[in-house]
C-alpha cells in the first residue's frame, strides 16, 4: 500500500501581482549542503483510516513548522504521486499575512554517521520562508512541483 501524507500549501500575493508560496527546507545531514531538489511543503505521514487528510495536513504544520496554521478556507488542491508512489493531498490557503520568524522546527532522530552507533536529532526542517513560484519550483522535491503548477492555475480568475 502506498504511503499517503497530506500538506498546506499557503500563498500570498505580492503588491506587485507576484505569487509567492512558503516552503520548508529539510532538515538533517542528506540535505544540509542541497538546495535544488531540497525543499518541501509542509507535511506529512498520516493513517487515512484513521485521520482526514485536512486534519493531518494541520496537524503536520504544527509538527513541522511549530505554529498554528492560519485560520480561514483551505481547498483541495490535489493529490500529487512521487515516482516511489508515495502520495501527497495538499491544500491550499491564503497565506497573506502569515509570519513565519516565530518557527520552531520540530526534530527526528537518526544513526548519524551511518553505522557509527550515534543517534543524533536533526530539525525536520531547518528554514522556511516565502518564495516566488519560479524560484520555489526548482527547489522543491520533484514530486511536489506540479503542485505548484496547480496553484497557479487555482489563481486564475
Amino acid at each position: 500500500m502506498a504511503v499517503t501524507s497530506a500538506g498546506i500549501l499557503l500563498y500570498r500575493v505580492d503588491p506587485d501581482g507576484e505569487v509567492s508560496a512558503l516552503v520548508a527546507h529539510m532538515g538533517g545531514p542528506y540535505w544540509a549542503a542541497k538546495d535544488d531538489g531540497a525543499w518541501s511543503i509542509p507535511k506529512g505521514e498520516y493513517d487515512a483510516s484513521g485521520e482526514a487528510p485536512l486534519d493531518a495536513a494541520k496537524r503536520e504544520f504544527r509538527e513541522e513548522l511549530g505554529l498554528e496554521p492560519p485560520v480561514g478556507e483551505y481547498a483541495e488542491l490535489g493529490t500529487f504521486a512521487y515516482s516511489s508512489g508515495k502520495r501527497v493531498t495538499v491544500f491550499v490557503a491564503d497565506g497573506a499575512g502569515f509570519d513565519p520568524a516565530g518557527a520552531v522546527f520540530g526534530e527526528f532522530e537518526l544513526e548519524w554517521p551511518p553505522r557509527s552507533g550515534r543517534v543524533q536529532a536533526f530539525p525536520e526542517v531547518d528554514r522556511v520562508e516565502w518564495m516566488p513560484l519560479a524560484r520555489a519550483r526548482p527547489r522543491l522535491v520533484a514530486g511536489q512541483r506540479s503542485a505548484l503548477d496547480r496553484l497557479a492555475s487555482f489563481l486564475v480568475p
